[in-house]
């Protein structure tokens, strides 16, 4: 059997891989060309409402290009106004995910508990996230606290739904090898529940940490401070409608890498078969 020499290998697994990576990329920054394009020249014209492309990237070019810039006060650059909101939606999303695998377990695996805590929660989770804003600030009286309340009360429902499904979807097979193996409530619960549901779980945390992004942006446009959220509303209130879409590709772009965050952490723990 002819073989092809060690340099002909490697050179046609890079350009496989050099396919790959073109595959995945190109076609996004051809639909994001367009994008732009049809942007640009629908708000080119005099009197348009909204400034095209160019005009937002010279508007914002001093942002674009100093991130870190901390003046006091504040006038902070873009890149702080984000670690600040990225500060308290950890926080919250942190409280969320502790707080919603331990009513998703206790839901999923009592039916008492269900039946007493689930029209509850049916209730809570159709509550809008910024409608808790006046409870938490009542309660809390600083605002700090309030956003980090109103992250956790809008990202723990998916993850205590999802994570309570899981458990009821577990195989009878699976409980009854547990009972030949005379498996005690803690290893059940860590050799077979956790590993079992943690497809379910990670899902629940993929749309709640969209939900906390989504909360915390809305939360800091109206108890103000630092962040992403106040710098929008900031720009707003003075008319830079520049400094606002850019806040908003930002604000798109962290949430994209903090919904792929989760992805990763999930095939790392769950496997590749998670997502």
């Amino acid at each position: 059997m002819l073989k092809l020499p060690a340099t002909a290998v490697l050179l046609a697994g890079l350009k496989r891989r050099a396919l790959d990576v073109a595959r995945v990329i190109v076609p996004p920054l051809i639909s994001l060309a367009v994008l732009l394009a049809i942007w640009e020249l629908a708000f080119s014209g005099k009197g348009a409402s909204l400034p095209p492309p160019s005009k937002v990237v010279a508007d914002t070019w001093e942002l674009i290009a100093h991130p870190f810039f901390d003046r006091g006060g504040l006038d902070k650059g873009l890149a702080l106004h984000i670690f600040e909101s990225l500060k308290r939606v950890a926080v919250g999303f942190s409280i969320a995910s502790l707080a919603g695998v331990l009513l998703g377990v206790l839901i999923g695996s009592s039916s008492l508990a269900y039946r007493g805590l689930d029209p509850i929660f049916q209730v809570l989770r159709t509550v809008p996230p910024l409608a808790w804003l006046p409870i938490a600030l009542a309660a809390f009286r600083e605002s700090q606290p309030a956003a980090i309340f109103v992250i956790a009360v809008t990202a723990v429902w998916p993850v205590m739904l999802n994570t309570a499904v899981g458990i009821r979807n577990i195989p009878q097979d699976y409980r009854n090898v547990a009972r030949v193996l005379r498996l005690n409530p803690l290893e059940f619960f860590f050799k077979i529940t956790l590993p079992a549901t943690v497809p379910y779980i990670f899902t629940g945390l993929k749309i709640g940490i969209g939900l906390s992004w989504l909360a915390i942006v809305a939360a800091e446009m109206l108890v103000g401070g630092v962040g992403i959220g106040f710098f929008l509303w900031d720009s707003w209130n003075s008319s830079l409608i520049s400094e606002i879409i850019l806040a908003l590709i930002y604000i798109g772009l962290v949430g994209l890498l903090l919904d792929r965050v989760i992805t990763w952490a999930g095939r790392l723990i769950g496997g590749p078969g998670t997502f």
